[in-house]
């Protein structure tokens, strides 16, 4: 059974290999098509290279993108209305000469979309009505018979992978960009940053380094984040006080309650910048047991709290 797996792998990735050593001018030419629409990716297929268009199509839109996936028997039975002049088609079909897929063909031009072929048969109707024409021919299918689709829709997938990266990297996408269009789930949770919890302005506790602790204890009991930021006159932060500094200070001193912010605080507080991941702060926290983040700019100049009740509320652990 093991040497079916390897084989099977073997072959799979030799058709990727294949595939990227003959990729030519019309990959740039459909990563133009699809960077340059007015309008959405409409991908369409039937059977498994319907499924691998599905996948191609959420790629496109989880990455900015817009796209969707049109079943080619329910295109002719009215979700052609779904595609416009603007939009860029991807049509799959591995012989080129789908049923399916090729009545489409002439609705398509008749509305004016472009036509990207992604098939194996590069003398097929599909391939000879494209505006571009994306190569997924194989060897053999990795299947006993050889008509199973195996090897041709890995390559399929890959391909559709190779056309998304593409465009990211063209477009400079990055983290921040990936957040956005993934709010939720654990990739939504890994890549949300501190500058999306923190406590700012009026939020958060702010004391002067002159003021008297009693008041210093009324802004923190006020603002209900265990602990208050000593700052300067152009908020640059000087320090911090924590309920658990209070706990001490009350051991140590009969009368704290009388003396100055300044000679009370630690001078030298853990602090972090707002486009800090939650998860490195959460790990800061966790590493130190504190329960609260001061963040600052590169000035030191205070921008917000955070506190681990507003990683909690995230759910990341």
């Amino acid at each position: 059974m093991r040497n079916i797996g390897k084989r099977v792998l073997s072959l799979e990735a030799d058709a990727i290999q294949k595939a990227s050593e003959r990729l030519g001018v019309e990959f740039d030419q459909c990563v133009h098509l699809l960077r340059n629409t007015k309008g959405r990716i409409i991908v369409t297929g039937l059977g498994k290279s319907g499924l691998v268009g599905k996948k191609i199509s959420a790629t496109f839109a989880s990455c900015g993108y817009p796209s969707i996936f049109i079943h080619a028997t329910d295109a002719v039975h009215g979700d052609l209305g779904n595609i416009t002049e603007n939009d860029v088609v991807m049509a799959i079909s591995y012989s080129g000469e789908t049923i399916e897929v090729i009545n489409l063909i002439q609705f398509i031009k008749r509305i004016g979309a472009k036509l990207i072929g992604v098939c194996g048969n590069l003398n097929s109707q599909l391939a000879k009505y494209s505006d571009v024409v994306l190569d997924i021919s194989v060897h053999k299918e990795a299947c006993p018979i050889g008509l199973v689709p195996t090897a041709s829709t890995t390559l399929t997938l890959a391909l559709g992978d190779a056309l998304a990266v593409a465009l990211m990297e063209i477009d400079g996408f990055n983290e921040e960009t990936y957040r956005k269009y993934h709010p939720g789930g654990q990739i939504g949770k890994k890549l949300l940053k501190v500058k999306y919890l923190m406590h700012t302005g009026p939020e958060v506790p702010t004391v002067n380094p002159h003021m008297l602790m009693e008041e210093t204890i009324r802004e923190m009991s006020n603002k209900g984040l265990g602990m208050v930021v000593i700052t300067d006159e152009t908020k640059k932060v000087m320090g911090i006080i924590t309920d658990g500094d209070l706990r001490r200070l009350l051991q140590r001193y009969r009368n704290f309650l009388q003396m100055e912010t300044k000679d009370c605080m630690h001078t030298s507080p853990i602090c972090i910048f707002p486009d800090t991941l939650a998860t490195e702060a959460l790990k800061i926290m966790e590493t130190n047991r504190i329960t609260s983040l001061i963040v600052i700019d590169k000035e030191n100049t205070l921008l917000g709290v955070i506190h681990l009740h507003d990683l909690w509320r995230t759910e990341m652990f």
